[in-house]
């Protein structure tokens, strides 16, 4: 391995300048708004503010999977969020997401608005409000939960840790790399050796854990993520790939992936969706055009 070049912390860290990362115009210390900027409200019950993002498409993926079933509650409203342009510092969003990160939900099928935001509580506060993808027998509910939250404290790992080092970050570290795709493999054979006993991660039945890991784990294992794919041989992943494939059929799944997307093929973006319709081809068009 090389040695980078060296560099001793100071005593006290300051914040001098941006690092000149994808994300340095946007990332700083502190937390809270930037500016002022309300947000939009749109007629259904649900308003979801996000952007399509592996965090982004597990909410999209959960709420078309409850329209599927018939629960016309879940109807939403999903407004697109540039977090490049900085709108998750917008008055607006920091009101409903202090952390300043998508997804943010608001839910106002009630008398008052209900805030949920992080993605693995608005799945939970989902499937417990239409009693679905999460299951009620106690040691199926705690095996989903467990890898629900696997998720959530995995996926740092992957996508700031892995992801930033091999493709965001301004100059190639080797430790850092190395670390991170390290950890990356060792989480994808957690997962191989799950799904070598299990048809999904809960168990028998699709779940929200299965929600939550896709869009991360079978991102990567289908070479969506990052261009990573060969780097990481995740060929070898045999039973994360076959899962991930049953779980990328699913309708709604293809559905929730499109929605505020805004890169790859422009057919298979849907900036925004405001109705069923929006996946039609004309809507779709216009949408994904900027219109």
């Amino acid at each position: 391995m090389t040695n980078d070049a060296e560099y001793t912390p100071p005593e006290v860290w300051t914040w001098q300048k941006p690092n000149g990362g994808r994300f340095a115009s946007t990332n700083r210390p502190v937390a809270g708004a930037t500016h002022d900027k309300e947000l939009p409200v749109g007629k259904h019950p649900m308003q979801l503010y996000s952007l399509g993002t592996p965090n982004g498409q597990k909410v999209t993926v959960m709420l078309e999977e409850l329209l599927a079933l018939g629960h016309a509650g879940a109807e939403y409203d999903a407004w697109l969020i540039r977090i490049g342009d900085g709108d998750q510092f917008g008055s607006g969003f920091v009101a409903i997401n202090p952390n300043s990160k998508i997804p943010a939900l608001l839910d106002r099928s009630g008398p008052k608005p209900i805030r949920v935001f992080e993605s693995g509580a608005i799945l939970v506060h989902l499937a417990e409000k239409f009693g679905a993808f999460l299951p009620t027998e106690p040691a199926a509910r705690a095996e989903c939960l467990s890898w629900l939250f696997w998720q959530m404290g995995s996926a740092p790992y992957l996508g700031g840790g892995f992801g930033h080092f091999y493709a965001y970050a301004p100059t190639k570290i080797e430790y850092a790399i190395d670390r991170f795709a390290m950890e990356t493999k060792r989480q994808l054979d957690v997962l191989d050796r799950r799904l070598a006993a299990s048809r999904f991660l809960g168990g028998d039945d699709y779940t929200i854990a299965d929600i939550a890991v896709w869009p991360w784990y079978g991102g990567l294992a289908k070479g969506l993520l990052y261009g990573a794919g060969e780097f990481l041989a995740v060929h070898e992943y045999r039973n994360v790939i076959r899962w991930a494939d049953e779980i990328g059929a699913r309708p709604a799944v293809k559905r929730g992936r499109m929605v505020n997307r805004t890169s790859g093929d422009p057919a298979h973006q849907l900036h925004e969706r405001h109705d069923a319709s929006d996946f039609d081809t004309k809507t779709q068009d216009k949408v994904a055009a900027g219109g």
